[in-house]
């Protein structure tokens, strides 16, 4: 009996990093739009924070590579894009639809930012709650829309589901009885 309370304390707990996830990365989006008007000053605040990692010693040469060749090329999308799509995984990641997918997306996106040079305690913790997440998946799943939908399942790597997918009945692998 305790350990099943364990279990469903544990299970708890990694919903709530979930969902705190998640209103990270929507809050993210949200003040980039609403505080940092990158929507009514476009491309301006990405423009000069890209212009700054490239002065940055702790931004790796071949990102600073990248910086210049691609991300200031393509500055008016990212803008819009960025901020976009941190409201649309911080809603996914709250709702616990296509979870393992957005925390991905998430860890990419945060990947970049610490390779532009922002190493720091929040991005150490960022980082680290992302890949707990996705090491405790089976718990994440726990009140979410992809367990409504049945969509945890995709994401899953289960080898007895497969072998029983591919697997003939018994009755057809033998002819000559």
């Amino acid at each position: 009996m305790e350990l099943i309370k364990s279990v469903r304390l544990f299970s708890s707990l990694i919903v709530l990093m979930r969902v705190l996830f998640g209103v990270g990365w929507l809050l993210a989006g949200v003040t980039k739009i609403t505080d940092k008007l990158w929507f009514k000053e476009p491309g301006l605040f990405l423009n000069d924070y890209l212009k700054n990692s490239l002065q940055n010693s702790n931004v790796p040469p071949f990102y600073k590579t990248f910086i210049e060749n691609i991300a200031l090329e393509h500055v008016m999308v990212l803008n819009y894009a960025i901020p976009i799509v941190q409201i649309i995984l911080g809603i996914f990641l709250i709702a616990g639809l296509f979870t393992i997918p957005s925390i991905l997306i998430c860890l990419f996106m945060h990947i970049n930012f610490i390779f532009s040079g922002n190493m720091n305690l929040m991005s150490l913790i960022l980082y680290t709650s992302a890949f707990s997440l996705i090491i405790f998946r089976s718990d994440v799943y726990h009140i979410s829309l992809d367990k409504y939908f049945n969509l945890s399942t995709l994401f899953t790597l289960n080898r007895n589901k497969r072998e029983k997918n591919v697997s003939m009945p018994k009755e057809k692998l033998s002819i000559n009885s």
